[in-house]
């Protein structure tokens, strides 16, 4: 099955002559998708040394494309072991690195790899000891890992790890992030009523400060403040929130680094909450809601960006009541990209008679969505309003209204977009995230800013190490 058979067996060699305590073994491997194949790997233990000497296990799958390919690498913990989530390492013990995100054959290779990886263990040590009382949940967690990584996944299983009883229709969401942004959420969801539990995911360093100590002090009822992942079990909707505020130089930097920190945080959550909807906020909203749609691997419906839901509720308020263009109000809408490029639209609700009326109707509508989009510049989008657009998300979401919203979603298919790109469009949103897009009006030019919006967002997808 190995295309390049030889080198591998001859690196594999040399790994064994380096670490002769690795064990090597043929198993099944499920990659995200639910796909399964064969694969050669690896186990054993390389020494770290944090304070005192530590083996720290790890678990090495080889790809049948390998050495062009980097191998696929798990922590594998005992039950006394805890794994510490961070920079390099996921909640389901998945080790991401620099050299696996540069491989490239014949520089990179696996001894070179596992240098690295107790490098980096060495500045940030990815194992700590349970006490007694935690043994029991990490030894569920293992099983579930395991069965990530041999072969048995069912993403769809309603098994609860920490032993928690049912909460049956209890509406609790978690928002991670305890920036701005994010507590202007807990009080926008907390105010519109529609939770019976909010829970803030503090991720930051050290103890509480500002809002965060703030909402403690206060003590909002049904509001928790936690920085444990597993504080968001069972979850119906889990706000994202969270920017990097790393010293990156450029825009793609910018953005790499919320995706290295998203590594860190989708898989925990999707592993608390297997039947959440993620409803993303984190910006830029398009590139990040995909990114939270490829490392959880839920379906589509249950990925949405918060997108155009506020500059469409005030374009709506703008028509309706500073231009007395109700009729046109209610199948308007903001879709597109954020920012600059965001477009106004009409659905095909309002169809009319003949050519001549449809033709005179689009007229009209042009000039007053022109005199709309002014009013609409300038507005900005403050962490409270973005907040308040939060909360319209999520009631509509736990109450199951069925009421149209512009969010990210994923456009592959519609305006004869072939790329896996998230763009705000009308969608019907309830308990399961979006249940339909509306169909839209036909405009050429708007499919062309839409294909020019989605290449762009592709091109940078593109540049991503994810």
């Amino acid at each position: 099955q190995y295309k390049f058979r030889d080198l591998t067996i001859e690196e594999l060699k040399n790994v064994n002559k380096s670490y002769p305590n690795f064990t090597f073994s043929m198993n099944t491997y499920t990659f995200k998708d639910g796909s399964q194949k064969d694969l050669l790997n690896f186990s054993g233990t390389v020494p770290v040394k944090y304070g005192n000497s530590y083996n720290i296990p790890i678990h090495l799958w080889i790809l049948d494309s390998h050495p062009f390919a980097p191998p696929i690498c798990f922590l594998k913990p005992t039950v006394n072991m805890g794994i510490s989530v961070g920079k390099h390492v996921d909640a389901h013990g998945r080790i991401y690195l620099p050299y696996l995100q540069n491989w490239s054959h014949p520089k990179s290779t696996v001894i070179g790899l596992i240098k690295e990886m107790i490098a980096k263990f060495e500045e940030e040590l990815p194992l700590y000891s349970l006490s007694s009382s935690d043994a029991a949940r990490q030894s569920e967690l293992l099983s579930y890992i395991a069965k990530i990584t041999e072969g048995g996944t069912d993403m769809k299983s309603k098994s609860k790890i920490g032993g928690g009883k049912s909460e049956g229709c209890f509406n609790k969401i978690t928002i991670v992030g305890a920036g701005d942004l994010g507590i202007a959420c807990v009080l926008a969801v907390a105010a519109k009523g529609a939770a019976d539990k909010v829970v803030l995911l503090d991720l930051s360093e050290g103890a509480a400060k500002g809002g965060t100590m703030d909402l403690e002090i206060f003590a909002l009822p049904n509001v928790e403040i936690s920085k444990d992942f597993s504080a968001s079990a069972d979850s119906k909707v889990v706000v994202l929130t969270v920017n990097s505020l790393g010293n990156a130089q450029t825009y793609l930097d910018v953005i790499q680094s919320n995706v290295d920190l998203f590594r860190g945080i989708i898989p925990a959550i999707s592993h608390y909450s297997q039947n959440t909807v993620l409803l993303v906020a984190s910006q830029p909203v398009e590139v990040m809601t995909y990114v939270s749609w490829k490392l959880s691997a839920f379906p589509k419906s249950r990925v949405i960006g918060v997108g155009a839901n506020l500059d469409t509720e005030r374009f709506q308020y703008i028509l309706a009541n500073l231009l007395k263009a109700q009729v046109l109000a209610k199948d308007a809408w903001i879709i597109g990209e954020q920012g600059e490029d965001k477009v106004p639209l009409w659905t095909s609700c309002n169809l009319v008679a003949n050519q001549t009326e449809a033709v005179a109707a689009h007229n009209s509508r042009e000039k007053v969505a022109g005199r709309a989009m002014e009013v609409l510049k300038g507005k900005g989008q403050r962490s409270w309003s973005v907040g308040l657009s939060v909360a319209d998300l999520t009631d509509s979401i736990l109450k199951d209204k069925r009421k149209v919203h512009s969010v990210s979603t994923l456009a592959k298919g519609c305006c004869n977009i072939n790329s896996e790109v998230f763009l705000s469009l009308p969608c019907v949103l309830g308990t399961s995230g979006v249940i339909e897009m509306v169909k839209l009006e036909q405009d050429p030019l708007v499919e062309e800013k839409l294909q020019s919006s989605a290449g762009s967002i592709h091109d940078l997808q593109q540049q991503l190490k994810l």
